[in-house]
């Protein structure tokens, strides 16, 4: 099982659109990129998606990779496989860590989601997210709160993973 990004943090942006990964992402970007070697910069690719999303979402090289299998595992010709292709490979945006552990978002990238001096940064599982602060604040945790406030307040999330139907 490939390793997983954990946490979160917040970094200053640059004006030339420099951002320090976290240092305990890096590790999983090296470790997921099956050509990475010390002293060399990790790949990942930036998913920027259509006008809904609002974030970049940043897959390793063994994610992307992943996707792809099941994108081509789909009927050559067929509208989703043409939609996942557009959105998993036109909208993206191959890059490395420079040498100093940060990644250089391009100003189409920062424009997309509105980003000027700070991101923030959230782990997805085998990939993470770089939002603009204001808008991770006022969407996405804003998602979270309602949900768990719908939850008896002794609920423990844990049990939607026994819930899982099995295959």
């Amino acid at each position: 099982m490939a390793r997983r990004f954990r946490g979160e943090s917040h970094h200053k942006v640059d004006a030339k659109g420099r951002v320090s990964i976290p240092a305990s992402f890096r590790r999983v970007l090296e470790a997921s990129d099956p050509n990475w070697k010390s002293g060399e910069a990790p790949e990942l690719v930036i998913v920027y998606g259509d006008h809904r999303r609002n974030y970049l979402e940043c897959y390793t090289i063994a994610a992307i990779e992943e996707v792809d299998a099941k994108i081509d595992a789909l009927p050559r010709g067929s509208m989703e496989r043409k939609m996942l292709q557009r959105l998993f490979h036109g909208q993206s945006f191959p890059t490395t860590v420079d040498e100093t552990g940060r990644l250089v978002l391009p100003a189409k990238l920062r424009q997309k989601i509105d980003l000027e001096k700070e991101a923030f940064f959230i782990a997805a599982g085998d990939t993470f997210q770089i939002w603009k602060t204001e808008t991770y604040d006022q969407e996405e945790a804003a998602k979270t709160e309602e949900w768990l406030d719908e939850l008896p307040d002794d609920f423990d999330p844990l049990v939607f993973l026994d819930q899982q139907k099995e295959t």
